[in-house]
């Protein structure tokens, strides 16, 4: 087993979410990198492997949905989990159609949690 620390991409555009949740995985072992737009997010994923990509719907340039559709066609396999105010039933089974791991609402999921899920995926990624 290597002891290189776990890649995670946070594509948020809500700036203090984006630094607070850096915070917490870099201090928690976890090797993240912030990008604020989907156009920077598709970017990153094409030239960087991550263990896992947290990406907003919402954001500048180019939104979650068509940042995991473009991805899907690039061939690009870093897991997803979505983060968002979206919580419209079609909006989680088109992301989930995707092959979105987990899906989180950002106004009733904490911090402490999306941590939490974020550190027990990456121990176990293939439960």
């Amino acid at each position: 087993m290597d002891n290189e620390p776990k890649k995670v991409l946070i594509a948020e555009d809500e700036k203090p979410l984006a630094k607070a949740l850096f915070l917490k995985l870099k201090s928690s072992g976890i090797d993240p990198t912030i990008v604020n737009d989907g156009e920077a997010a598709l970017s990153a994923l094409k030239h960087s492997m991550f263990d896992l990509a947290l990406l907003d719907l919402m954001m500048p340039k180019m939104n979650g949905f068509t940042v995991l559709e473009e991805a899907k066609k690039a061939g690009i396999t870093t897991p997803f989990f979505v983060m968002s105010n979206l919580s419209q039933q079609e909006d989680v089974r088109r992301v989930e159609s995707l092959g979105v791991k987990t899906y989180l609402i950002k106004s009733s999921t904490p911090l402490s949690q999306i941590v939490e899920k974020v550190l027990a995926y990456l121990a176990h990624p293939n439960t």
